[in-house]
């Protein structure tokens, strides 16, 4: 049996992704899998915003380099982890599974429900898209940023003194914690992350490894992927952007694409959806960026530019 070895993050949730997917490469492919641990920059770097430090790269830059360097065959990530460009030399492999792509809201009672929330709560999370979209709804709320990894952030609920937190549905499902959550937040009200709930498979490219974990792709994720990432690169964001985009693969090889861009307050959000052939999923999801662009994203964008220069040190 050849072996295969497979860079990922050490937090929790990461190496238990990284072992289901180990498992699903020796059962399925024949491969002799090894874990290969990454300390990543956004790992280390704890007490600081990511919009502060360089956005959702620092979650890849090190397992990109352990890919090129050949320290690593493939790379296993949180899809919503990924930037618009990833590393030359390298490409998605496989988009193999998707979990719950809603968001969480976790309170200190598990009957707690974000319309229940009194007025002024203490939400905490590190994500500009869910604090924007949360204001949207319920202007009223208090948003406490929250960085750490799951358990961490559950910890916080607890010695921050606040109401609730929300987390992604998919990474509580995975680490069997689903009991924890309060509420699946709707996407009518927040909507997913591009790629929230995808593993992705990301290898180098012209590599037989790379060719070989291919096989593990859902054409169903990789189509949603196609349609997300299509959004998300037009649109150039990053983790300073509350963007969002979400695809939903339809009957007769026909997909559905909600996307939006949010102020930092949630008080302008421009936003449109899209049908098409899943055929054309990531020009599909480039059409939709210019239709949100066309609608009031430009405008937005460019205050979050103005914004991001005027908070930057001089």
């Amino acid at each position: 049996m050849s072996s295969i070895r497979i860079a990922t993050r050490g937090s929790e949730l990461a190496l238990a992704q990284a072992n289901y997917i180990a498992g699903r490469i020796e059962g399925e492919l024949g491969l002799d899998p090894e874990i290969v641990v990454v300390s990543t920059a956004g790992d280390r770097i704890q007490n600081v915003s990511l919009a502060k430090i360089g956005g959702k790269g620092l979650f890849i830059k090190e397992i990109e380099e352990a890919l090129l360097d050949g320290r690593a065959d493939v790379a296993i990530h949180s899809a919503k982890d990924l930037p618009a460009e990833i590393a030359p030399g390298l490409e998605l492999a496989a988009f193999p599974e998707r979990a719950d792509a809603r968001d969480a809201l976790v309170g200190k009672s598990t009957t707690l429900v974000l319309e229940a929330l009194h007025e002024g709560a203490r939400i905490g999370t590190g994500s500009t898209r869910r604090a924007a979209l949360l204001l949207a709804h319920r202007p009223d709320l208090e948003i406490v940023p929250l960085r750490g990894n799951v358990p961490t952030r559950l910890a916080r609920l607890e010695s921050d003194d606040l109401d609730a937190v929300v987390l992604a549905c998919a990474g509580l499902d995975r680490l069997g914690r689903s009991a924890v959550i309060s509420e699946r937040i709707s996407e009518d009200i927040l909507l997913p992350a591009v790629c929230q709930g995808m593993l992705a498979l990301e290898g180098r490219i012209g590599d037989e490894l790379t060719a070989a974990v291919a096989r593990l792709s859902a054409d169903q994720n990789a189509t949603a992927a196609a349609a997300e990432r299509g959004f998300l690169s037009r649109l150039g964001g990053d983790c300073t952007t509350p963007l969002a985009a979400h695809c939903e693969v339809l009957a007769g090889g026909k997909i559905r694409l909600r996307g939006l861009v949010s102020s930092l307050d949630g008080q302008s959000i421009a936003r449109d959806e899209i049908e098409g052939e899943a055929a054309e999923a990531a020009k599909i999801g480039r059409e939709l960026a210019e239709r949100v662009l066309a609608l009031g994203g430009a405008a937005i964008l460019e205050g979050l530019s103005r914004e991001a220069d005027q908070a930057s040190p001089t």
